[in-house]
């Protein structure tokens, strides 16, 4: 979340793309969670390892699903 230089408004919203929590970009403590792999931007390592674990379970699911309709 980034506020506006007069700290009145949120300028624009920034989240986790794998959990949607919001990120700071003015505290410490966010700045130093965040993980930008690939250039999507993450909360934590832990939200990376879950997107990634993820990807792998659907990507295994989608190929047998290709070869069983290839088979029928």
């Amino acid at each position: 979340m980034k506020f506006s230089q007069n700290g009145l408004y949120i300028e624009r919203y920034i989240k986790c793309v794998n959990c949607g929590v919001l990120i700071y970009e003015g505290t410490e403590d966010d700045v130093a969670k965040r993980v930008e792999p690939d250039g999507r931007l993450f909360c934590s390592s832990w939200c990376v390892d879950w997107a990634r674990e993820r990807e792998a379970r659907h990507g295994a699911s989608q190929r047998e699903g290709a070869l069983e309709t290839a088979q029928a």
